[in-house]
């Protein structure tokens, strides 16, 4: 049984279809990215995995149980994309409140400051907070209780880069205990290492959903090869090979994915006119304009 498993899922508000006919699943201990320009129906179909909006049709099962209830609730961990909280209060105060909510024990609590890295900020009051230390007492909570599955929207907001890293190494650490993680981030450098499977929206369509190097494969889109060549040799290479002649001792070329290995090996047969070689392939964030559509959109 999929932890998350979403069918055929519609949400309309009167005439606007926010989110048309997704299907969608997690599976325990995978981590899914989901992706969209701003209204793509990211965060409606979120709330509708927490209970919060009614589903127009379709369906939403939660380890087998529908959205909202108990089951679901207690399987649940959330981080909403704006965090907010009691600011007369510390961040272990805080977070003793939810670990009572929630049934689990206030050591749990203490343990998880210390892993979101508050351990030392934890009897300070959170109007002394930062933005970045108060997500990570939002993320705190929503690792309370070991959930089966993780909701996280914006996960990494207000973190600098040290912190995003940490961010996930406990992600990779949840994935490995067997929850499911769905998040959503506009930080698409980090998801193209740190996530198993990408799921674009777009106007309320799943319009891809797939691993990096699948949607890579189907998208076809072009490669680079940056050659780095011998002293004098640069303008030969450049003809030979068909490139286009950067600075110095630089060429460009660009080739199709399935055209990259006869290049390689022509490029390769230059023997001491190479000296270096670098190969790009399509970023996330490539792979997410030319699936969505949306050659301006804002992510």
């Amino acid at each position: 049984m999929s932890t998350l498993l979403i069918e055929n899922v519609v949400k309309k508000y009167g005439t606007l279809e926010a989110v048309a006919g997704v299907n969608l699943r997690v599976e325990a201990g995978e981590r899914l990215a989901l992706l969209g320009h701003n209204g793509a129906g990211k965060t409606t179909l979120m709330r509708m995995v927490l209970g919060l909006t009614p589903i127009s049709s379709g369906t939403i099962n939660v380890l087998g149980d529908r959205p909202g209830s108990r089951n679901a609730r207690t399987a649940i961990g959330f981080l909403p994309e704006s965090v907010a909280f009691h600011g007369a209060l510390t961040g272990r105060e805080q977070l003793h409140h939810f670990s009572r909510l929630k049934s689990v024990p206030v050591q749990a609590a203490d343990d998880l400051l210390e892993r979101v890295g508050l351990n030392d900020a934890a009897d300070r009051k959170i109007r002394t907070y930062s933005k970045g230390m108060r997500q990570r007492i939002g993320l705190a909570q929503a690792l309370l209780g070991r959930p089966k599955l993780a909701l996280l929207d914006e996960p990494t907001s207000g973190l600098d880069p040290i912190s995003r890293h940490e961010f996930y190494d406990i992600v990779d650490d949840l994935a490995a205990g067997g929850t499911a993680v769905l998040l959503s981030s506009h930080a698409l450098t980090d998801l193209e290492t740190r996530t198993d499977r990408i799921a674009i929206m777009s106007n309320g369509q799943l319009v891809a959903n797939d691993s990096l190097a699948a949607l890579r494969q189907a998208a076809r889109l072009p490669i680079r090869l940056d050659v780095t060549t011998s002293t004098q040799a640069a303008d030969r290479v450049c003809a030979h090979l068909g490139g286009v002649r950067m600075n110095g001792q630089s060429v460009s070329i660009t080739c199709q994915p399935d055209e990259k290995l006869a290049k390689l090996q022509q490029i390769m047969a230059l023997g001491r006119d190479i000296q270096d070689l670098d190969v790009t392939t399509a970023s996330l964030e490539e792979l997410y304009r030319h699936y969505s559509g949306q050659q301006g959109a804002d992510l």
